[in-house]
C-alpha cells in the first residue's frame, strides 16, 4: 500500500432544494463581484439560471455573466471569460452546469491572475499561482471536477486537449440537487456514469493491490454507478438513484479511490486525443477506448483483472482456476453493460467509421507528444503502445 495525503477541502451542501444555501455560501467565502459561469441553454430552460440571478439580486450581490461552454470546453472563451473578469473586477466565479463549465470556471480563475498567455499553464511552460475562489452549482454528474484538483481545457489551434493539476483550483463549496438531474437525456446520464466509473477504474487498476480498504470502496462504487445507471435510464425521476450516482461522480474523482494506490489514468490521455480530434462525448470515448486496452495490458496484470472480474463485475469466483478467461469475461460484462446503456465500445461505434491510419498517427503524435512522453503508471505506455491500442479500439 503506498503512503499517501489525503486532501479534500471542498464544502458539499447535497439535497433538495440546497440552491437556497447559494447566497450565504458565496458571501462566506468573500464573493462580492460574481461571474456566473455557464453552457448551452438547459441550465435557462430549466429555470435554473432565472433562481440563481434573483437570489444574487435579492442578497445584494452583483454579478456578471458568461454562458456559452461546450463539452471539451475550448480556450477561446476562457480567454474571453478572463477579459471579462478582469474588466469587471469580479473576485468570485460560480459555475452554473457540469464538468466542462467547472473546468472552464478554473481556467478562467487561474488567467485573472496571470500577465502571460494562460496556455501556458497547460502547455508547460508556467505552473498555477493563484486562482480566483470558485463555487459550483452542479447539475450534471460525470466529471467530478467539483472536488478534483483537475482542470482540462482544449486548445483550438490544434485541437490539443490537455490537464492541469493543482489544488489551487479545488472549489470551495459544491451546491448538488439530484432533482436538478431528472432531464437529462439518457445518453447524457449514460456518458456521465461511464466518466464516474472510469475515474474509479483508473485508479482501482494500480501496481499497489494491497489497499484493502480503498479497493472495496471502489468496487462498491462500481456496483452501485452500474445498478443506479439502469435504474434511472427505466425511471428518470428515480431520486434515490440519481443521489447515488451524483454523489458517486464526486467520491470518483476527489482522490478518495486513490489513497494507498496510484492513479493510471492511461484510457483518459487516449481518449483526450479522440475527442479532441473528433469532437466525441468524453464518457463515450471512454468506453470505446476502455476494453482495447485491458486486452492490451491484463496478461502483465492479471491478477487485478481477476478481482475486477468477481468483484465488481459478477463472475463467479469458482473460475479463478482459469485466470485469462475470468479477466476476459469481465471485459466482456463491461463492455455488454456499457453497449445496454447506450455507450460505444470501439471507435467505428464512436464515430460512425473507422478512424483512418493518418488519424491513428494524429492520435498517437499528440498523445505521445510527437514521441517524447509516456502514459500510465501501472503498465507505462510509449507511442508504439498507444498505437496498438488505437489499433484494436479501431476494429468492430
Amino acid at each position: 500500500m503506498k503512503d499517501f495525503t489525503y486532501y479534500a477541502p471542498t464544502r458539499i451542501v447535497f439535497g433538495k432544494e440546497s440552491e437556497e444555501k447559494l447566497p450565504q455560501l458565496i458571501q462566506q467565502y468573500g464573493g462580492k463581484k460574481v461571474l456566473v459561469h455557464y453552457g448551452g441553454g438547459s441550465a435557462k430552460r430549466s429555470g435554473l439560471l432565472d433562481k440563481v440571478f434573483t437570489m444574487l439580486d435579492d442578497a445584494g450581490i452583483a454579478y456578471v455573466e458568461l454562458g456559452g461552454v461546450v463539452p471539451n470546453p475550448v480556450l477561446s472563451l476562457v480567454k474571453e471569460g478572463i477579459d471579462l473578469c478582469q474588466k469587471e473586477k469580479v473576485d468570485f466565479i460560480l459555475a452554473v452546469g457540469g464538468g466542462s463549465v467547472i473546468d472552464s470556471s478554473k481556467a478562467i480563475g487561474y488567467g485573472v491572475g496571470y500577465d502571460g498567455d494562460v496556455w501556458d499553464f497547460w502547455d508547460g511552460k508556467a505552473v498555477p499561482q493563484s486562482c480566483l475562489p470558485i463555487g459550483v452549482v452542479l447539475t450534471i454528474p460525470a466529471a467530478g471536477s467539483e472536488m478534483s484538483s483537475s482542470c482540462v481545457i482544449t486548445n483550438e489551434d490544434g485541437m490539443l486537449k490537455r490537464g492541469v493539476n493543482s489544488d489551487l483550483c479545488r472549489c470551495k463549496f459544491a451546491i448538488m440537487n439530484p432533482e436538478r438531474t431528472y432531464t437529462l437525456p439518457p445518453f447524457q446520464t449514460a456518458a456521465g456514469a461511464t466518466d464516474i466509473m472510469m475515474h474509479t477504474m483508473e485508479r482501482y487498476f494500480s501496481k499497489y493491490e494491497d489497499a484493502m480498504l480503498t479497493d472495496a470502496i471502489a468496487e462498491a462504487l462500481l456496483r452501485t454507478v452500474m445498478k443506479a445507471t439502469k435504474a434511472v435510464l427505466a425511471k428518470s425521476d428515480d431520486y434515490t438513484s440519481r443521489a447515488a450516482i451524483m454523489w458517486a461522480g464526486s467520491l470518483s474523482h476527489n482522490d478518495l479511490t486513490e489513497c494507498g494506490t496510484e492513479k493510471d489514468f492511461a484510457c483518459h490521455k487516449l481518449e483526450h486525443e479522440l475527442s479532441g480530434l473528433f469532437g466525441v462525448t468524453h464518457g463515450a470515448g471512454l468506453a470505446a477506448i476502455w476494453g482495447s486496452w485491458a486486452r492490451y495490458v491484463m496478461n502483465r496484470h492479471m491478477d487485478r483483472f481477476v478481482k475486477f472480474a468477481t468483484e465488481v463485475m459478477g463472475v463467479p469466483k469458482d473460475h479463478i482456476e482459469k485466470p485469462l478467461a475470468t479477466a476476459m469475461a469481465g471485459v466482456r460484462n463491461l463492455e455488454n453493460f456499457f453497449h445496454e446503456i447506450g455507450m460505444p465500445t470501439n471507435i467505428p461505434e464512436l464515430i460512425g467509421r473507422e478512424a483512418t491510419e493518418e488519424e491513428i498517427q494524429k492520435l498517437v503524435d499528440k498523445c505521445s507528444r510527437g514521441g517524447k512522453i509516456t502514459i500510465g503508471a501501472m503498465e507505462v505506455l510509449k507511442a508504439d503502445d498507444m498505437t496498438a491500442i488505437y489499433q484494436m479500439a479501431n476494429r468492430k
